[in-house]
């Protein structure tokens, strides 16, 4: 049965993001790689399922809407929980049964990894949620939910056991699914590191 899916994809805003690479990147570059990995996320989304931004400000939401992406611009970001939490709730009032949270720092996203994870979360019968894991810090880098409500968002450090708690907690069926194109973001230097071994290797 081909369920109304949704991807929800969260953007923060530009100006000052990934601080935490200050160490190896300037700004400039930052920047670039912030915008470079936001293309990514959205042209993935957009040929897996109908596709609504979350941004945190004004750069982005005018960055995704250049790239044709509808834009639910937060007045007053408070992390990424709350930018989920609004995005459920747009795509839920815009007819959505099932919606897959996506992080906008993943370097080797593409459509298909997408379509594997949505396909994963419409073959369970009742309400699920598929946590797609991060490289080596227990981090969840997207969530397929079914139905949208109903389910605390555990975004943050060490979040894929919180997850798994609340599927327990809320009846859900809960899906680990290993995506190798959506398991490494870009936080700190070491997974800039990571990112230039797996492409030397590919």
């Amino acid at each position: 049965m081909r369920r109304s899916t949704w991807v929800v994809v969260l953007l923060k805003e530009f100006e000052g993001a990934k601080t935490r690479l200050s160490a190896v990147l300037p700004a400039a570059d930052r920047l670039r790689l912030v915008e470079e990995n936001a293309a990514l996320a959205l042209r993935a989304a957009q040929r897996a399922a109908p596709v609504l931004a979350v941004c945190g400000g004004p750069a982005a939401a005018r960055f995704a809407a250049r790239l044709g992406a509808p834009v639910l611009l937060e007045n007053d970001p408070r992390g990424q929980n709350a930018a989920a939490r609004s995005g459920l709730a747009e795509v839920a009032r815009r007819g959505a049964e099932g919606c897959l949270l996506l992080s906008s720092d993943l370097p080797l996203v593409d459509a298909s990894s997408l379509a594997r994870v949505i396909e994963r979360g419409e073959a369970v019968e009742g309400p699920v949620a598929v946590a797609v894991p991060a490289i080596g810090r227990q981090g969840t880098n997207a969530l397929y939910l079914r139905p949208i409500a109903g389910f605390d968002l555990q975004f943050g450090d060490a979040s894929l056991p919180r997850f798994a708690a609340e599927a327990e907690r809320r009846g859900r069926t809960f899906v680990v699914h290993e995506e190798p194109a959506l398991a490494l973001d870009l936080d700190v230097p070491a997974d800039l590191a990571a990112l230039t071994r797996l492409r030397a290797t590919a």
